[in-house]
């Protein structure tokens, strides 16, 4: 078969009315156009593609001090299982797992914080997307749904998502910690207790307004101002920030305020103890049911290095998993915990996606990541929470892997215009949910279908957004799905000009959300094992003691302080609503531990 048989073939799949087809599609290219511009090549033979369309970084300072933590050195090649001890065991090392471990640390507790990722020095972090995806995210960046429709990213290593994330710090909406007290019984959580710990966490990360506004985001200022709508600086927690772009990467300037340089350096600072590439298998638990430690498996002390996998077992009284919504569940799956609503009620805040052509170079991938977001949407006419927009500091791998696949031609020709693409995206607030199960071989699958409710919150997005890339003076606007919609906004004083974008907003209202048709992504995973009063439908209590089953009794000595806590999705980025409900599970674990 010929290169064009094989190309009009593969675009038949792509719009085939079988799924298995479009899902076949979509892992390919998604695989194949990402490691096409991701790879940067050797510096004897460097990829010519990010080469031509113009796609250099700036080499970043390196960081003056090194983060103050280092890994436990520990023999990974022994024949002999790895047994150590501890008061509490905190398993995973992000935003929540950093300031559990930081507040028990602080209160003389023997703290172990076990993480399934690598330590990774700040001046050693990587300088292009395959490295970075390679080292510092779950899947190597190349996490999706069981049906591949969904596209996530998640951080793994240690400092998690802190380490790689867009810094964007935005509160739980107060109407979200409402509806939180009032439907799932969380106490405090609408009133002064969670004000206090969120400013608090601020202080401790620096919270701060962006300086910088490079073009993307002064693109959305501009087009949300010009129509009377929300546009308001992001705060983030960077100090004296280079905006160099590669906060996907790691910061090697050492100014990001993530969990290295903050609550798990603070953690080690008070004699915590931190074990990487060691993923928890199982909770231990003894001949009454409460908590007796964890085991393992060490892996390599460096990628493809010797040693590995040997057995390791920890003995605690208390373990607090914070290893994300989609690991911690697979944890108790893995320890036969009961609950039926361990890995149910998965959220993840689906993305959509426009591309605003601009005349002059934009260059997404450097300066600050997100400076601008719009909450002109925050809420629909019920009252209840529905999206921010924001940009997205795209770096070509991933703008390849999410542009659509119209054909090789059609691709090449989208990623030549890369400097000049500004991308918005909208954080929605999803109705439909999902769920993580542990199959037989040890894996996470993950299942997620949008409901119809989500699929119209993502056409109004949409519309939202393109209207903003046409009030900020886009030379053409694409709705990213597959088949893409594509407009050129008049050019003077057009008689049809309000015609044809109304022509527009109409098709792009009747863009398709059914599996691997629409354009979809998420870096923000919630829910799997939410906190709430009804033990029948929450594995986890109000303060995060995970229940044993139905009848609501706690599992003594066992707890949850991540993402998997939210009771729902937020409609915002998560990070400092992580970080502040863990603070309240923090005080729990120091209440019920052995000095208590």
């Amino acid at each position: 078969m010929e290169s064009a048989q094989r190309e009009r073939l593969l675009l038949r799949w792509a719009s085939s009315p079988l799924a298995l087809r479009r899902s076949a599609l979509n892992a390919f290219r998604k695989l194949l156009t990402f490691i096409a511009y991701a790879d940067p090549g050797t510096a004897e033979a460097p990829n010519p593609l990010p080469l031509a369309v113009g796609y250099r970084l700036d080499a970043p300072a390196l960081a003056a001090h090194s983060a103050a933590l280092r890994p436990l050195e520990v023999d990974r090649t022994a024949d002999t299982p790895l047994i150590l001890e501890a008061d509490v065991v905190v398993v995973g090392s992000g935003g929540g797992g950093g300031v559990v471990a930081a507040d028990l640390a602080r209160a003389g507790r023997d703290v172990l914080v076990v993480e399934a990722g690598p330590f990774v020095d700040e001046r050693a972090m990587p300088r292009d997307e395959l490295d970075a995806y390679g080292r510092l995210y779950l899947n190597h960046g190349l996490l999706s749904t069981w049906d591949g429709a969904l596209t996530m990213l998640a951080g793994s290593g240690v400092g998690g998502g802190t380490l790689v994330n867009w810094m964007t710090c935005l509160d739980v909406p107060e109407d979200v910690r409402v509806e939180w007290a009032a439907d799932h019984g969380l106490d405090g959580v609408d009133g002064a207790e969670w004000e206090t710990d969120r400013l608090a966490i601020e202080r401790e990360l620096g919270v701060a307004p962006s300086v910088v506004i490079p073009p993307k985001d002064e693109l959305l200022r501009r087009g949300a101002s010009s129509l009377g709508w929300h546009a308001d600086v992001t705060r983030r927690n960077a100090a004296d920030c280079g905006d160099c772009g590669s906060c996907p990467f790691g910061c090697r300037r050492g100014t990001k305020r993530s969990g290295i340089r903050v609550h798990l350096a603070d953690a080690a600072g008070q004699g915590a103890r931190i074990l990487d590439r060691a993923r928890v298998l199982a909770i231990v638990r003894d001949g009454g049911g409460a908590v007796a430690g964890v085991r393992g498996l060490l892996g390599p002390a460096e990628v493809g290095g010797q040693g590995g996998p040997r057995p390791f077992g920890i003995h605690a009284h208390q373990v607090v998993l914070a290893a994300g919504p989609l690991r911690s569940p697979a944890i108790l799956q893995a320890s036969a915990v009961d609950h039926p609503a361990v890995g149910r009620h998965l959220r993840v805040h689906p993305v959509a996606v426009v591309g605003a052509i601009q005349r002059t170079p934009v260059d997404m991938w450097r300066g600050t990541m997100q400076a601008v977001h719009s909450l002109e949407f925050g809420r629909d006419e019920r009252g209840r929470r529905r999206y921010v927009i924001e940009s997205a500091p795209g770096h070509l791998g991933l703008m390849a892997l999410v542009l659509p696949w119209e054909g090789a031609a059609a691709h090449a020709a989208e990623m030549a215009r890369a400097r000049y693409f500004a991308p918005l995206i909208a954080v929605t607030r999803d109705g439909g949910e999902g769920r993580t199960t542990l199959t037989q071989a040890g894996r996470v699958r993950i299942d997620y279908r949008l409901d119809e409710a989500g699929r119209a919150t993502l056409r109004h997005a949409l519309g939202s957004m393109v209207r903003i890339a046409r009030a900020a003076g886009a030379e053409e606007i694409l709705a990213l799905g597959m088949p893409p919609q594509r407009h050129r906004p008049e050019t003077g004083a057009e008689p049809d000009a309000e015609a044809r974008f109304a022509a527009y907003l109409e098709a792009v209202a009747g863009m398709s959300f059914a599996p691997n048709r629409g354009v979809v992504a998420s870096a923000h995973q919630m829910g799997t094992l939410r906190m709430g009063a009804d033990p029948a439908d929450h594995p986890a209590d109000s303060r995060g003691r995970i229940r044993a089953d139905r009848a609501g009794d706690p599992i003594r000595g066992l707890y949850v302080a991540d993402g998997s806590t939210f009771p729902t999705g937020i409609g915002v980025n998560p990070m400092l609503g992580i970080m502040t409900m863990a603070r309240r599970v923090a005080r729990t674990v120091l209440a019920e531990g052995p000095s208590s």
